[in-house]
């Protein structure tokens, strides 16, 4: 009994989070933009993975997550349910019918002018690290218009790999996607000279749609998290990785069918390892 109410208690405290996160506002909304990624995650093929981000820039900090994730929090919050059990304790659940977007990129980042933070979970854990802004761009005196808009040129090497951004005078906003900030204005652009990674601004919220708005990111993508370093944090995410198919092989299946699942997805996780193609080659 002793075991039930602290489950309850743990689930309660995980139900309450996710209502109050989902309605958390704290920041006044100035600019909310859609970023459209298009990246080369595997060196085996030229297929380019396709997936939108929202840079939500508040008071004095900008928010970077996948639109996905978003949309999958809202749609966790809107949908919970609870149902009671005899002995107290309670079970979570979905609304019937309930479909969770997905998305491999669960992490939030937030850029202020003097770092970047970027926060990430492993297991039922979060964990953060800092870094310094971008300080080392190159301006270019180079100019173009991209979506009809006035840009300027500029490049840095970042973790590992040559970058050229263009970023937009006339929005004096100093973030961009990912952890690329700094610049004297909005990032409308940004690729690597390989082009296996290539961010472009799609969609702006209107300034007549801002008013009275608030980002309404969740507070547990980014509060209460464990600090560490980035590469702690990939070790820690590797581990888990790894381990995540014996986990899964343990349930419903016999010792020897679960040895053979544990070998199929280590070799396969192995085999993605070996051509896997980040966006940042060092730290």
């Amino acid at each position: 009994m002793h075991y039930h109410k602290k489950l309850l208690k743990l689930l309660t405290i995980f139900y309450c989070a996710l209502s109050y996160a989902q309605s958390h506002k704290q920041d006044t909304l100035h600019g909310e933009f859609t970023y459209r990624l298009k990246a080369k995650f595997d060196t085996r093929t030229d297929y380019r993975y396709e997936e939108g981000f929202l840079l939500k820039i508040g008071d004095n900090r900008a928010f970077f997550t996948s639109a996905i994730s978003l949309k999958g929090d809202s749609v966790m919050t809107s949908a919970g349910i609870t149902s009671n059990n005899p002995d107290g304790s309670i079970i979570l659940g979905w609304k019937a019918g309930t479909v969770i977007p997905k998305t491999n990129f669960n992490f939030t980042i937030i850029q202020t002018s003097e770092n970047v933070q970027y926060f990430d979970s492993v297991g039922m854990s979060l964990f953060t690290y800092k870094e310094p802004i971008i300080k080392n761009w190159k301006l270019i005196d180079e100019t173009k218009a991209i979506n009809t808009i006035p840009c300027k040129k500029a490049e840095v090497r970042f973790k590992g790999r040559n970058w050229i951004a263009w970023y937009a005078p006339e929005i004096p906003l100093p973030y961009g996607p990912m952890k690329f900030g700094g610049l004297p204005g909005l990032i409308i652009k940004i690729t690597d000279e390989k082009e296996d990674y290539d961010f472009e601004l799609v969609k702006s919220l209107p300034v007549a749609q801002l008013k009275g708005k608030f980002i309404n990111i969740k507070k547990s993508r980014y509060s209460g998290a464990i600090e560490t370093t980035q590469a702690e944090l990939k070790q820690a995410q590797k581990i888990a990785d790894e381990n995540a198919a014996a986990v899964l092989a343990s349930y419903g299946t016999t010792i020897i069918q679960g040895q053979e699942i544990i070998k199929q997805r280590e070799k396969a996780r192995q085999e993605r390892e070996k051509y896997k193609n980040p966006l940042e080659l060092s730290e």
